[in-house]
């Protein structure tokens, strides 16, 4: 598959959740709490998407496989997507613009807490991931992304903290977020120590 060709087909397949979302919606599938199924829907696609685009560097190093770094900035706006949409259902379809409940609910309940930080660190990425924005940064843009990690790290404990059960995909999802983020310092390390072995070497 040439390039040309599989950014759209990534495009379309990163939409099918949301799609499939709209189907069910429309359709009456959704059970009897529709609000919570939109909540849970959105916001694990959220964190599936930003587990994919943390992989996407520690993938490509190992692997070689270059061109996945093309994606990364396509799929890191898709898990901002989907958590404006999971962010949205509570606020409007949930608690109605109750602007008061809001911030108790973020200053009370820690899981909240947890995923407005995953959220409000996700805005500057979606913000500067335009070319011009790039440019204009230069290498603070590399820094400034890194945010990512911040956001993996606090949606993880966001669905662990809701779901309250130290077992199953929680678990799960938290540890690949915990692999990624060992693979990044690992490599960090490794090339610091290269740096300096570099001079004494010659």
């Amino acid at each position: 598959m040439t390039p040309r060709f599989a950014r759209p087909i990534v495009f379309a397949l990163a939409l099918v959740p949301f799609l499939w979302l709209l189907i069910r919606a429309y359709t009456g599938r959704l059970s009897v709490n529709p609000i919570e199924d939109i909540t849970l829907t959105t916001g694990i696609w959220t964190l599936r998407f930003l587990v994919v685009t943390l992989a996407i560097t520690p993938v490509r190093r190992i692997t070689g496989w270059n061109r996945l770094i093309q994606y990364r900035r396509m799929l890191g706006l898709f898990a901002f997507f989907y958590a404006v949409l999971h962010v949205s259902t509570y606020v409007i379809l949930d608690l109605f613009f109750a602007w008061d409940l809001i911030l108790k609910d973020i200053v009370k309940r820690p899981f909240i807490t947890a995923g407005m930080v995953a959220f409000v660190s996700m805005i500057p990425l979606a913000v500067t991931s335009t070319k011009g924005w790039i440019r204009r940064l230069g290498r603070r843009w590399q820094v400034l992304h890194r945010l990512v990690y911040v956001s993996g790290i606090a949606a993880a404990i966001h669905y662990l903290w809701k779901v309250k059960v130290p077992i199953g995909s929680p678990v799960y999802y938290a540890a690949v977020v915990a692999i990624l983020l060992l693979f990044r310092v690992g490599w960090m390390l490794h090339t610091r120590r290269r740096r300096t072995a570099m001079p004494a070497a010659s």
